[in-house]
């Protein structure tokens, strides 16, 4: 390993790691703001806050990887084209397949990475995401009855609880139901606790009264007084049960071979096009930085900038990536569509390569009448 390749290589290393912290900074912030109401108004705890957010990293790790090795290939080999280095290698006899080596092996480790969290780290994450996700919304007993504010537990049922002891008995329970829009219901009790049964949470209410109206032209108040009283909040269909597994909490070996339940079998053809989508994106790495450097190193050079030749780059990987998420859409769809997720990013490698191979550097007819 040359003296050249190790420097090249420490240059990637910095706006790469740099540039992939900032933007998975940025999306990490963006994406952990909608837990904020969780915290405020739920009272989850900022652990659970936090560890929430960390677990979205991965799912965005994939993506932000490769628009981060391309940036920071950019930004690495026009640094070394104005402070004149790529001048002086080349002079030394160094070829642009050499100059490239440090960043083609970099983008290979920036793939292999991608794989591993496409592979395993992603749907680990996600299905912990998931699992969490969905204990909070179904846990009223930790999250949704907290003492001294109106919980929202349902859609029309409202709860008040005055003290919640540390046993689990709720003191100061005041509920109102509004899910019968014509009979609206108010309950208060002294003293209750919720229990989770099969059917879903329920609230049992000692020494209270049931208050009811019925909309009409009277409109009469009933008042029935209750020595016990239960309330379903008619969750069955939210916590019982084995939830279905999205997409991106399978492995890969389940997204391939789903099950034969109902809903896998009607998923069938979009599970297996997310498994063909993580074999196949980490290759984006690869095309991205062959573009980048088939924008830098081949053709003429100019010592005035390289703006137009970052912005055809810009293009050329903004237009691969976009035809790459619409043969990923349609591949769910289509099955045909499949093999151009796979053809998209090697066709745009091999085209990044031919010209970075077969276009060497030429002086720009500025350059060389200045030296005259």
């Amino acid at each position: 390993m040359s003296c050249s390749y190790r420097y090249i290589m420490r240059l990637l290393v910095w706006p790469l790691l740099f540039i992939t912290v900032a933007m998975a900074g940025v999306i990490w912030l963006t994406q952990s703001l909608r837990f904020v109401d969780l915290i405020l108004n739920r009272g989850l705890p900022a652990h659970t806050f936090f560890y929430l957010a960390i677990l979205i990293l991965p799912m965005v790790m994939s993506i932000l990887l490769p628009v981060a090795m391309f940036i920071a290939v950019i930004f690495t080999y026009s640094k070394m084209t104005m402070d004149s280095e790529l001048i002086v290698l080349r002079a030394c006899g160094m070829s642009q397949g050499t100059l490239a080596r440090p960043a083609i092996t970099m983008a290979v480790l920036v793939a292999l990475i991608c794989y591993a969290v496409n592979l395993y780290f992603m749907p680990l994450a996600y299905r912990e995401f998931k699992d969490l996700q969905f204990a909070i919304r179904n846990d009223y007993s930790s999250v949704l009855l907290q003492e001294g504010t109106f919980n929202n537990v349902v859609e029309g049922v409202t709860v008040y609880v005055r003290e919640r002891k540390s046993d689990g008995e709720l003191l100061g329970i005041l509920v109102h139901d509004e899910r019968i829009a014509d009979k609206p219901v108010t309950m208060m009790a002294e003293r209750g606790a919720l229990v989770h049964t099969p059917n879903g949470p329920r609230v049992v209410m000692a020494n209270g009264n049931r208050q009811a109206i019925e909309k009409g032209r009277e409109q009469q108040l009933s008042i029935l007084y209750f020595d016990q009283y239960t309330l379903d909040f008619d969750t069955a269909t939210q916590s019982g049960g084995a939830r279905w597994r999205e997409a991106r909490e399978r492995y890969i070996d389940e997204l391939f071979w789903p099950g034969e339940s109902a809903d896998d079998i009607r998923a069938r053809a979009s599970l297996r096009a997310e498994g063909h989508q993580r074999l196949s994106s980490p290759l984006l790495t690869l095309a991205f930085t062959l573009i980048a450097l088939a924008a830098l190193l081949a053709g003429e050079f100019n010592r005035r900038g390289q703006v137009r030749r970052i912005l055809w780059a810009t293009g050329a990987v903004a237009t691969v990536q976009i035809t790459y998420l619409g043969a990923f859409n349609l591949s769910s769809t289509v099955p045909a569509a499949i093999l151009m997720v796979y053809l998209i990013p090697l066709i745009a490698a091999a085209g990044g390569l031919f010209v970075l191979l077969h276009h060497p550097v030429r002086r720009a007819a500025g350059d060389i009448l200045a030296r005259v």
